[in-house]
């Protein structure tokens, strides 16, 4: 199924005291002078928060950037939907948060599988990114006396999310996007909107550039620079059902790996608990009700199996506060994994799961509770048409983010010279588990403050010359494609995969699904090729042709989550294996044989397997308990 290849080192990353790493990496770094920028190009592909910093950022610095997004505005990049907040350590609540508490609540919250230099840096930035923000007039939720508010989120006894009501993401990709508007009228960046990225380039061993399809004209082209970076998000649509925009995919960082950029732990996928649940097979993609409604709200089962009753008829007494009552020390604000989990288990007893605000109601007066979750509390009316002002709001486990991806070392450099890769499309920060709030502070982090400080360490060697790249291959691609003529969407392939997907490698995973899903998998993609059906030419605009595309890749990619999750006879984060837990059904980890990032290289056959080990010693592996 796999063969195992030479261990792999993040050889940039310094030494010493980890607080100290950060400001040696920056101080030992080449650097590039401004007059030298102008000389040099970068691509930036995506523009959601970490892709649009990064192309701000690039561009104020005087380096020659071209952006490319999917999207019809890059203003409209899916971390536009994020809502309840971003993390920093500023400990304006004085309630004993700190950047060495936020490394070590991320650090146990991914369960000890991310590197503690990457996450010590992380927790560092945070405070510089909530000012940056400020500057920018991103306008955070205040409290009374004028500081800026912020409330708690899963994993952490700390109030340190920062927020803008339930519209934080939107918020802080209209801070970047302006900052990127003004770059693009200085004329330092270059804007290709509904262009989407095929493949790679890759020339003498460094990536070099993009091809890429005009999403409107179908024409496929070419673009160079001296370095490329890589910002496209994740890969949760592959089940097709998530909180993921429908046009999320995993193209850009897929086509990378087939050009030999490793893929690291692609098997570590995150259900978030509070999402609305499925009505029915009309749905495209689920929506999320954000992690902070647990600040207030309470999640509650019936006690009697199979209650008739509607929620509200059901008295206290025969309610089971179930999060509460496993984990009293961190109650309904345990991480997202170990709250998804024991929700699918109440469920899977035939009890529904509710979110209840009648409690938060009483004790702080509707105003208050609408200022806070207004918004989200109309989203939820509009889409199941009650009231939850009056009735709790009913959720469930769906998947949501992906914390594995690229492969990257300390610098944000893949495998491939050139080839950077930031935010959720690597999988440097995260470990097995990303906690509440943590995804906006990576991307921010990535684009504002570390790409910049270490691409020109790279770039110092530029620019690398000239470069001429073929796209006949992406062009055979779309016209093998539209050839098939088949009697099947690419819709129904991604359906049923998607259904595969979340049966035998969601939320829980055993032996015999993970090698069902290994059987069934190569079958439906060689299905696929000789029965999918795209109407219309290549020549236009035709969404089927990029759905298609999109689907093809999920199906490769599909089976190498199945491997990894498959190698991997531990439970972990949001990897969990039924034959790896407590008597009490929590994650049972082997740090003794799984302490290690799996990144797999591309073979065209069977994939190999390079480690990277993970050393602890500043946060030492512990049971990770939230009782």
């Amino acid at each position: 199924m796999y063969t195992e290849g030479t261990p792999i080192a993040d050889t940039r990353a310094p030494g010493g005291p980890v607080e100290n790493r950060w400001e040696q990496r920056r101080l030992s770094a080449r650097l590039v002078n401004p007059a030298n920028k102008r000389k040099l190009s970068v691509i930036v592909v995506g523009t959601g928060l970490a892709g649009a910093s990064a192309a701000a950022s690039l561009g104020e610095l005087g380096y020659r950037v071209t952006s490319f997004c999917y999207q019809d505005s890059p203003r409209r990049a899916h971390s536009i939907a994020a809502q309840g907040g971003i993390n920093a350590a500023k400990n304006y609540r004085n309630d004993g948060d700190s950047v060495r508490r936020l490394f070590q609540d991320t650090v146990k919250g991914g369960d000890f599988r991310s590197r503690e230099s990457n996450v010590h840096r992380l927790a560092e930035l945070s405070v510089r990114i909530i000012d940056q923000c400020v500057a920018q007039g991103v306008p955070f939720a205040r409290e009374y006396g004028g500081l800026l508010d912020t409330r708690s989120f899963g994993g952490a006894q700390v109030s340190r999310t920062f927020y803008a009501r339930g519209q934080t993401g939107q918020q802080l990709l209209l801070g970047a996007y302006q900052a990127m508007a003004r770059q693009i009228a200085a004329g330092t960046v270059t804007s290709f909107p509904r262009t989407e990225m095929l493949d790679l380039v890759v020339h003498e061993g460094r990536a070099r550039g993009v091809v890429v399809r005009d999403l409107v004209t179908g024409e496929v082209s070419a673009h160079t620079a001296d370095a490329v970076v890589l910002a496209t998000g994740g890969y949760g649509n592959v089940f097709h059902l998530s909180t993921n925009a429908k046009g999320c995919n995993t193209t850009a960082i897929w086509r990378a790996h087939r050009r030999g950029a490793l893929f690291a732990n692609p098997c570590f996928t995150q259900i978030h608990p509070t999402c609305i649940p499925i009505s029915g097979d009309h749905q495209s993609k689920l929506t999320l009700m954000s992690e902070s409604l647990r600040n207030d709200g309470r999640v509650w089962v019936p006690v009697e199996r199979d209650d008739p009753r509607p929620p509200n008829d059901i008295p206290e007494a025969e309610r089971d506060y179930y999060l509460e009552r496993m984990y009293p020390s961190f109650g309904n604000l345990v991480p997202r994994d170990i709250a998804s989990r024991a929700a699918k288990n109440i469920s899977d007893e035939r009890r529904g799961v509710y979110l209840d605000f009648a409690d938060a109601i009483a004790r702080l007066g509707r105003d208050t509770v609408e200022a806070r979750y207004g918004n989200l509390f109309e989203m939820y009316q509009r889409i199941t048409g009650e009231d939850p002002y009056t009735a709790p709001m009913r959720i469930y486990p769906a998947v949501h983010y992906t914390m594995g991806g690229l492969w990257v070392d300390y610098d944000l450099r893949s495998t491939i010279p050139g080839l950077f890769v930031v935010g959720e499309a690597n999988f440097s920060d995260h470990g097995a588990n990303r906690l509440g709030a943590s995804a906006l502070m990576q991307g921010l982090a990535d684009g504002y403050f570390v790409l910049p400080n270490t691409i020109g360490d790279y770039l110092a060697d530029g620019p690398f010359g000239p470069c001429t790249p073929d796209v006949s291959e992406v062009e055979d691609r779309v016209a093998a494609l539209l050839a098939v003529q088949g009697d099947r969407t690419a819709e129904s392939f991604h359906r049923e995969l998607g259904r595969l997907m979340w049966d035998e490698c969601g939320m829980e995973r055993d032996e015999a699904g993970l090698r069902k899903a290994l059987e069934r998998i190569p079958e439906l993609r060689a299905e696929f090729w000789r029965r999918v059906k795209v109407p219309g030419t290549g020549e236009a605009l035709n969404q089927e042709l990029e759905k298609a595309g999109r689907v093809a890749d999920f199906l490769e990619l599909a089976e190498l989550m199945c491997v990894d999750a498959l190698h991997r006879t531990e439970s972990c984060g949001g990897h969990f294996r039924s034959e790896s837990q407590t008597p009490e059904g929590e994650a049972l980890r082997d740090d003794e044989a799984f302490a290690y990032v799996a990144a797999w290289e591309y073979t065209g056959g069977e994939p190999v397997l390079h480690k990277e080990q993970l050393t602890f010693e500043h946060v030492r592996p512990s049971t990770r308990s939230y009782k």
